[in-house]
């Protein structure tokens, strides 16, 4: 009876500490009133999309249109973008060292980092022989006139120009094995949080992700072979920073509806569509090649090795795929998944941590998809007929690349200019396809982090934790780790 009663106050306490939260786990019994957070973003996206292509059709090329988006619009996209990235580096770090704190045996550690690793490899693999097989099929680049190609080149040239000297300074003369250890294993990981390069004492702002996870990889593995008296300190500061960011993300979230109506309405006034029509062919390949990993591997993936129903999945996750939609940004979107991962797909923390922070950079299926399909087409559009062992080297890349490439904006962008001089394009075709890469981006990331969501709740169901248990479920039925 006080076990029932005890159960009865721990649902009481939950229920009332989702009242002050955003509804990201708006699938729980209980869920919060009101309009529902994605069906409040999915509205700031329309309104978005809809006073953009008003305004670029009634004002093309309106100096004040430039101004409003400058001095009002632009900042607002901004501010959410980096209130969101404010906090990536605490939350991947705690919830790393958190997550593999909690798994607590190396062994079990090694397995579900090997499960991981495996799948994200055969699911990459399957995103770039789809986009090459749709890029070899209808030969997007075939389809463009010269005209239109040199137009579009112009256009972006200075652009393209800043792309390739920052690509091409960006390489390095070492093997590719010591490019390996340098691009994991920091030499210092203050300076890889700080976004400072190695021997250039510059930094861009932007912290090195894969140099972060890794370090905090190796403080969450010290910790498991440490005695619990020792290292509990150290894992209750962890747990509480990782719970200080949770709250800060339900006080970020509420704020999305509004910047991501600001984020759509900046590329939307501009571009319009007629850049879109420019780029049909390729938009085209791109957008089918994405919907055939979405919908297809994905929904396969869930169904046969998540056991779960695929629609359930998705309905799950909407707020996770329109925040990745707009903001374009792996890195800005993790706080949310991680959230919704453990709130409406069930997935314990501890796998949920490691899998989805990683996944955050490694693990870039659209990406890999985007990059195989981009150099296909620029080859096609210079004339140049890729060999077998060519397109091969390509899928290896780009594999690389997904695993590689930056989890912002824009992050494939030097890493496709690489490729095309490898198989010597010119590099300066890039400029045809910057002014759809945004567009663009915002799809395939969607696909990056629903990609992340299913490996998740397949290294979890492969471990025996059964999903799509609510709070409720999770406070009356321990997990198998309690039993």
């Amino acid at each position: 009876m006080a076990e029932k009663e005890n159960n009865t106050n721990k649902l009481d306490e939950e229920k009332y500490e989702r009242e002050l939260t955003t509804d990201l786990d708006d699938e729980t019994r209980d869920k919060p009133k009101g309009v529902p957070l994605h069906t409040r973003i999915f509205i700031g996206l329309i309104v978005g999309v809809v006073v953009g292509l008003i305004v670029n059709k009634m004002f093309p090329g309106y100096t004040e249109v430039a101004w409003v988006i400058k001095n009002f619009t632009e900042p607002i996209g901004r501010l959410f973008l980096n209130l969101l990235l404010m906090i990536v580096v605490p939350l991947v770090f705690s919830s790393l060292v958190v997550g593999v704190a909690g798994i607590g045996d190396v062994r079990k550690l090694g397995r579900v980092g090997l499960k991981s690793f495996a799948y994200c490899l055969v699911v990459s693999a399957i995103s770039v022989v789809i986009g090459l097989m749709l890029a070899n099929t209808i030969q997007p680049g075939k389809k463009i006139d010269d005209a239109t190609a040199k137009a579009l080149q112009a256009q972006n040239q200075s652009k393209a120009k800043t792309e390739v000297e920052s690509a091409t300074a960006a390489t390095s003369s070492d093997s590719p094995l010591m490019q390996v250890v340098n691009t994991i294993v920091p030499k210092n990981p203050v300076a890889s949080i700080a976004g400072i390069v190695s021997g250039k004492g510059n930094s861009n702002d932007s912290p090195n992700m894969l140099h972060l996870m890794f370090f905090a990889l190796m403080v969450g593995i010290a910790i498991t072979l440490l005695p619990e008296p020792v290292s509990a300190p150290f894992v209750r500061g962890m747990n509480a920073l990782y719970y200080i960011t949770a709250k800060l993300i339900d006080l970020i979230m509420k704020f999305a509806p509004f910047a991501v109506a600001c984020l759509l309405f900046n590329n939307i006034a501009v571009f319009g569509l007629n850049l879109l029509q420019s780029l049909a062919w390729f938009v085209a390949v791109v957008l089918v090649g994405l919907s055939l990993q979405m919908f297809g591997v994905y929904s396969l993936s869930v169904y046969f090795l998540s056991r779960i129903n695929p629609i359930e999945f998705f309905s799950r996750v909407k707020t996770v795929i329109l925040t990745a939609f707009s903001t374009s940004s792996s890195n800005a979107t993790l706080p949310t998944a991680l959230r919704v991962s453990e709130e409406n797909l069930g997935v314990p923390k501890e796998i949920n941590s490691f899998v989805l922070t990683v996944g955050a950079t490694a693990n870039q299926n659209g990406t890999a998809l985007y990059e195989g399909v981009t150099v296909l087409f620029l080859a096609q559009l210079a004339g140049i007929e890729l060999t077998m062992m060519q397109q091969l080297s390509v899928v290896y890349l780009a594999i690389l690349g997904g695993i590689g490439t930056a989890g912002v904006p824009s992050g494939s962008i030097p890493f496709i200019i690489g490729i095309l001089a490898m198989i010597k394009v010119d590099t300066g075709l890039i400029a045809i396809i910057l002014g759809v890469d945004r567009i663009l981006d915002m799809c395939r990331t969607t696909l990056n982090v629903v990609g992340d969501l299913t490996a998740a709740t397949f290294v979890a169901r492969s471990e025996g934790y059964e999903l799509l248990k609510t709070h409720e479920d999770i406070v009356l039925e321990p997990t198998p780790e309690t039993r």
